[in-house]
């Protein structure tokens, strides 16, 4: 990252409101990036731009370098003669949450039909498709579209990625196969225009890294070799976390888990080359779960929960001797940590995060106390992954209520943070932005929920839930008086 002080918002792109039911590359990102910029916001933090699979997580892909067809923006197709008005008049969903099975349903129809358009004998599009850069994808997809299932049930000879069947799958649905590099082609470009148009502005991007793939996924099917499988290419085990502070019974996020050994054989090159894309498409990448860098918590396969897992070694600094990353990679540190993932953190140099959230708990020690929080670091009101600060005063009892109250206006005090808190819940959500811009830390990231000082009505996800997360929506663009206050702080905190 850039020296010096700087704020950022997360902001996801299906966040962002507009006209099709989602979030997309087109207009209303353009205009977020312009209001970053008039208000001082020097990096903007977005999810996962992969495609989604069961689940709509944007942290389970069909593909770890793919990007969502989703937010690929319509009317962009339309001023290149690919949609009529028509066929955008149709595919309007104005205002709400996102609705999945509406996009699963429509979306692709809609996309299908900006395909039978497109000339896919340009120089561009043939040299696109003949790099190969998105060849797993495009036949793993065409294979799910024809045969359908999970792939550990398709026929032996594709299953095991016969060199005959993939030729037979690509020429003998061959339109098919070019209908999903059109998309992944379109994404780019699209995607291309708007980080270009935002570094032009000084606004930079940070990407979000999971440490996992899914098990039915272009990225398991294509390297097998490379995870702890069975024979019949079925996980042995399976990646989580053992009981914490977001489940009693921890969570079982059922991908399956590297084969370190394996990895290490080939000189980490999928690594490498995984950790080259996301720097490519991003300015700076955070890392979901580092900890399961150092050391990974393995559960196995079938469990009903991750309370009996083991820990592993994982592969350490050795993933990234290849990359010349500096200043371009944030750890996620949250979660069970120990002596060994922060040492390692702190050896590759990569700031750590700091949520405030997580900070008032009554123990004078508590890491995430704004006095703890050093400069090579990255302060964060709260993640995707929790309540929205107004949520979470809002969930308190009266009791608990007040003592939070107490132990927050202690810390704003002892910070030389001046603001009145009384019992809305929006007042806090005030407050944890400005301790966050206020903290030493070198960036300090604020989701929008908790600029616009929203409940847990927008709440992106709740761990452990595998339906009805991923779904806030803005109902027009966070501009007005919350942004412009965020802007006046930080001026005041120089940031």
């Amino acid at each position: 990252m850039e020296t010096g002080r700087a704020a950022g918002v997360l902001c996801h792109i299906s966040s962002l409101p507009g006209k099709y039911g989602i979030g997309s590359l087109g207009k209303e990102a353009y205009r977020f990036a312009k209001i970053l910029k008039k208000n001082g916001i020097k990096y903007w933090q977005v999810l996962p731009l992969a495609q989604t699979g069961y689940g709509d997580s944007p942290y389970s892909s069909v593909s770890c370098t793919s990007g969502n067809p989703y937010f690929i923006d319509l009317d962009l197709l339309a001023g290149e003669g690919l949609l009529t008005k028509e066929e955008l008049l149709a595919a309007r969903h104005e205002g709400g949450a996102v609705s999945y099975g509406s996009l699963y349903n429509e979306r692709y129809v809609t996309l299908r039909k900006a395909f039978a358009r497109f000339n896919f004998d340009g120089e561009d599009f043939r040299a696109f498709v003949k790099s190969g850069v998105c060849e797993d994808y495009a036949l793993f997809m065409t294979a799910k579209r024809v045969y359908g299932e999970n792939f550990l049930y398709w026929e032996d000879a594709l299953k095991f990625r016969d060199p005959a069947a993939l030729e037979k799958l690509r020429t003998d649905f061959h339109e098919e196969y070019l209908y999903w590099n059109f998309l992944q082609y379109t994404f780019r470009r699209q995607w291309k225009a708007l980080k270009q148009y935002c570094n032009g502005l000084g606004v930079r991007i940070i990407g979000d890294l999971p440490l996992y793939v899914a098990t039915d996924s272009a990225d398991v099917w294509a390297h097998p070799e490379l995870f702890k499988l069975d024979r019949e290419l079925r996980p042995t085990k399976v990646a989580g976390v053992p009981p914490d502070y977001f489940s009693e019974t921890g969570q079982l996020w059922g991908n399956p888990i590297y084969d370190w050994k394996a990895h290490e054989k080939e000189g980490f090159a999928w690594w490498t080359h995984r950790l080259e894309d996301a720097l490519a498409t991003y300015d700076v990448i955070r890392i979901d779960h580092f900890r399961g860098i150092d050391r990974y918590y393995e559960v196995p396969a079938f469990a009903e929960n991750a309370v009996k897992g083991e820990w592993k070694k994982g592969p350490g600094e050795k993933l990234f001797a290849n990359i010349g990353a500096e200043g371009r990679i944030i750890a996620e540190d949250l979660g069970v940590m120990d002596e060994g993932v922060v040492a390692l953190r702190e050896k590759l140099g990569f700031p750590g995060m700091k949520v405030l959230l997580f900070a008032f708990d009554g123990n004078a020690e508590n890491e995430f106390l704004p006095k703890y929080i050093g400069k090579n670091s990255v302060c964060y009101t709260g993640t995707h992954d929790n309540d929205t600060v107004a949520g979470y005063v809002q969930a308190l009892s009266t009791e608990e209520f007040l003592l939070f109250r107490s132990r927050v206006a202690q810390v704003l005090q002892e910070e030389g943070v001046f603001v009145r808190l009384g019992a809305k819940p929006a007042e806090f959500s005030a407050a944890f932005c400005r301790l966050a811009l206020a903290s030493k830390a070198d960036l300090a990231v604020l989701p929008v929920q908790d600029i616009l000082g929203l409940g847990n009505e927008a709440r992106m996800n709740f761990p452990g839930v595998g339906e009805g997360n991923w779904r806030f929506r803005m109902e027009k663009l966070a501009a007005g008086s919350a942004m412009r206050k965020i802007g006046r702080m930080i001026k005041v905190y120089r940031r």
